[in-house]
This record gives structure tokens, sequence and C-alpha cells, in this order.
């Protein structure tokens, strides 16, 4: 069954309407017609399945037929990616939708080769919007734009109950990564370098601040890697508990 987005705000009942990108593609791509079934989410864990009333030329008009309530994850995993190359961006944004992390926050590191933008992008959330249409994951993650680096991770994570600091070879490491530290009850935060990765202040800063430092190996990945390996591990145990 297709799926297509509705903002919480814009949620009403019985009947929703889709805007006109989401009509566009429901009615000019996918050449979908009347009275045929179509998922609606609005990403905070809403489902519901419509049929199509109306097809209009700017929007659509659904009934609801039925709406799910998903219960939120007991087990909520944060990344704090270094900010990078924008052409890998997409794909850190695309997985984060698929392996169900809670929020996906770029911060400036010191090593960042670009300056972070002050605030989220449109089109950040519109990719995060389209992986959760594509994989049908009800629960779209909380975008955060961190421009003033470590001390701001720090400071929004106090109350976390697990906080990770994924280091690369070269940097001392309390542990490796292993089942004992993923898909853990509560709020957890797995904090990924950039491209030119952490330098030792940063890594200091963490650790001052309660962060354990993990190896995923000996092997330099890349910081894309490194982060969707960390949430596929997450991902997993996550599934396997269910």
């Amino acid at each position: 069954m297709n799926a297509f987005y509705v903002e919480p705000k814009c949620w009403t009942s019985p009947l929703l309407t889709l805007n006109t990108a989401e009509s566009h593609h429901l009615s000019k791509v996918l050449r979908l017609k009347i009275n045929e079934k179509v998922c609606v989410l609005d990403g905070e864990g809403r489902e519901a399945t419509c049929l199509i009333n109306e097809i209009k030329k700017n929007e659509t008009i659904l009934e609801i037929i039925h709406t799910e309530i998903h219960e939120k994850p007991l087990s909520r995993i944060t990344l704090a990616a270094g900010w990078g190359k924008a052409a890998r961006r997409g794909f850190i944004l695309e997985k984060c939708v698929e392996l169900e992390a809670h929020a996906l926050w770029f911060w400036q590191a010191e090593r960042s080769q670009f300056p972070l933008a002050q605030e989220v992008k449109n089109t950040w959330q519109e990719q995060l919007i389209a992986g959760a249409k594509q994989c049908h994951n009800p629960f779209i993650p909380q975008l955060a734009s961190m421009p003033n680096g470590a001390k701001e991770i720090i400071e929004a994570t106090k109350n976390f109950d697990h906080k990770q600091l994924l280091v690369e070879k070269g940097f001392m490491h309390e542990e490796f990564m292993s089942v004992d530290h993923l898909g853990n009850i509560g709020d957890t935060i797995c904090v990924v370098g950039p491209e030119g990765g952490f330098t030792e202040k940063e890594v200091d800063l963490f650790i001052k601040n309660g962060f354990k430092t993990l190896s995923m190996g000996d092997r330099i990945l890349r910081w894309e890697t490194a982060a969707l390996m960390a949430l596929g591990l997450h991902w997993w145990k996550k599934q396997a508990n269910q």
C-alpha cells in the first residue's frame, strides 16, 4: 500500500487532505484512483488506512477507515553526526529513518570541512519524510543543527541514560562496542566525528562529561560507515528484544 504524509497539526477526522505535492505524487506519478486504499503517516506514531475520496487539482481528500497509534519505542537512539560533505548527507538521512533513529543531530566539529547551517533545512526534513513513506516507519527522526560543537551536544544530553563516543583508531577507548551497549532502554546518544575525525580536545571534553569511549574496530571507517554501522547494530538489538 502506498504511503503519504500529513503533518500532525493538519490531521483531521474523518477526512484528511493531502497537500499539493503529495496529491500530485498520488494522482500524476502513482496514478491512483478514487476508492483505492492508501496509508497515511503523521511522523509521530499515527498511521491511518484511508480510501481516496476526491482528487482535485491541488489537493486530494481521503476518508479514514482505520487508525493505529504506535507506541513510542522504549529504546531511543540519537545519532550526532559530525558535519561533512553534502554528497553523503542524504544517505545518512535515509538510513536514519530505515533504522529507526529517534533523532539525528548534525554538529559542527573542529575538523568539519564546511560551516554548519544554523537551522535545520527543509530539504533535510523532506528527505526524512520520503524515507518514512518508503519504509513505512510511523516515526520520523527529530532533526537538529548544532553549530556550537561538542559543548552543545553535552548540554543537550544532560539527562540521557547512555552516552557513547565512537572513537577512531588512535584514541584510547574504554571498551569495544558490544551487545551490552546496544538497544538499551532509555535515551542513548551515539556521537560520530566528521570525516577528519575527532580532535584530542573534543574527546577529552566528552570524556569529562560522562561519555563512554567505544571502538568499532581497527579499520579506519568513513564517518557515514561508522554512523550506519552504529545505527544498524542498535536496530538489530532492538529487533532481537521484541
